[in-house]
């Protein structure tokens, strides 16, 4: 039972916070999951929940869920953040589940926010009590947990993926709260827009927090008319909400460059400045991406569109000389170019091929013909004997062998059909080179 001042102080709480749903059924989104049916929900109402792992953006529904499962067990429920816990705090929880496990049967949930803080010796700490169904570890996190958290955790823990809300949940939120009369604006007359909340909750870009935190801003500081009602048009939405902010953690660094990559890779321009676009607003080094457009034309144009590269090293050359936000026009120029150019992967097969046999070994002598004969007296050694000189010859090549002894006869550069490599192609076979 709430007191006077639980209560008072539950009146200040920030609207998103008092707007937390407090069961399942009027929990929002993720249906994935917890909808009817899936085992999440009936491991939550069969009080049955065993290690997990929650991982989703800000304002999905992680700590809404905990809360709930905090709300709906007959166990023990005990939070920690771990920013600000350690291995003594997690001694502590523990022994006290231990204590209840021994003298009342009890179990004990552990919700741990921001999971992937803890470093590896707090990790451990807690590995036996999970093992030993001391606690039911329920970690919350923002960044994957393959990537930012140890595999010993990873490994004991069911993991949950939780996406961001549609549009169409945020409203669903956000109108809750215009008509809830104990926790939100019920008591008092507020119309909001649609064009307002359309606003709002498309910027949110599913986060209900940050939604829910637009809407009270808005509420609170807008004067009543005439009429007493707070109007919420779509002027005041537009200064009560900030423009999207990308919180690019390195796991999603990682995903937005495979996309980029993969667009490169795909030619599709559109989708790859898009995703350019991103990065650098997320704020990602300009560098970074510059020499991924440099890679690229390389790894997947290559000799079918040999300007491609001189696009890109100018590029990067522009991002040293002018800087942004002036050579963002030069490194889109370059990643249409690597975009629309014909797609050749036998530089990077040539590579790999060439690498995997010299990894290999045994080298022998360089071919006597090959030999350097830079320095006097060479002759006596034989250097360069029966070295045909290329451009004595018409065409100014010459069959000759070249190839290291050890591997003659391997093929490593294959040129393809496309673009100019047709030409190399065709060349090749000119000169008795078969390349099928």
């Amino acid at each position: 039972m709430q007191d006077l001042f639980s209560m008072n102080e539950a009146k200040l709480s920030p609207l998103a916070d008092r707007m937390r749903p407090r069961t399942l059924d009027e929990f929002i989104g993720q249906a994935h999951i917890v909808g009817r049916g899936r085992l999440l929900r009936r491991a939550i109402e069969a009080d049955r929940m065993t290690s997990s792992i929650f991982y989703g953006p800000p304002g999905c529904g992680k700590t809404t869920l905990a809360s709930i499962i905090a709300n709906t067990t007959h166990s023990a429920f005990v939070q920690l953040n771990a920013v600000t816990s350690g291995v003594a705090d997690v001694r502590k929880v523990i022994k006290e589940a231990e204590d209840r496990r021994k003298l009342y049967g009890q179990a004990t949930y552990l919700l741990l926010d921001e999971c992937h803080r803890w470093n590896k010796s707090q990790s451990d700490s807690i590995l036996p009590a999970i093992e030993r169904g001391v606690v039911r570890f329920i970690g919350s996190t923002t960044e994957n947990p393959l990537i930012s958290m140890t595999p010993a955790i990873v490994s004991r823990c069911r993991i949950f993926q939780f996406y961001p809300l549609e549009e169409k949940d945020v409203l669903l939120a956000m109108n809750r709260a215009l008509e809830d009369k104990e926790r939100g604006f019920g008591e008092q007359n507020v119309i909001l827009d649609e064009d307002a909340a359309r606003h709002i909750a498309r910027i949110a870009n599913g986060d209900v927090r940050s939604a829910l935190g637009a809407l009270e801003l808005a509420v609170l500081t807008t004067d009543p008319g005439e009429d007493g009602a707070i109007h919420i048009t779509l002027p005041v939405a537009e200064e009560s909400i900030q423009k999207p902010v990308i919180r690019c953690d390195e796991s999603l660094y990682y995903d937005m460059l495979s996309a980029f990559c993969k667009s490169l890779r795909g030619s599709d321009s559109d989708a790859a400045l898009a995703w350019f676009a991103r990065l650098l607003y997320a704020g990602v080094d300009p560098r970074l991406i510059v020499r991924r457009i440099i890679a690229h034309a390389s790894e997947d144009v290559g000799l079918a569109n040999p300007t491609a590269m001189l696009q890109a090293v100018a590029a990067a050359q522009a991002l040293e000389t002018v800087g942004l936000p002036e050579a963002r026009l030069s490194m889109a120029q370059a990643i249409i170019a690597v975009c629309e150019s014909p797609k050749s992967n036998s530089v990077v097969t040539a590579l790999g091929r060439c690498v995997a046999d010299a990894e290999k070994g045994g080298f022998g002598p360089v071919p006597v013909h090959l030999r350097d004969t830079h320095y006097a007296g060479h002759e006596r050694l034989g250097s360069g004997a029966e070295y045909k000189y290329p451009h004595d010859y018409p065409g100014h090549w010459v069959a000759q062998e070249y190839m290291p002894p050890e591997v003659r006869g391997h093929k490593y550069y294959v040129p393809s059909d496309q673009g100019q490599e047709l030409k190399l192609r065709e060349r090749r076979r000119g000169r008795g080179i078969i390349d099928e």
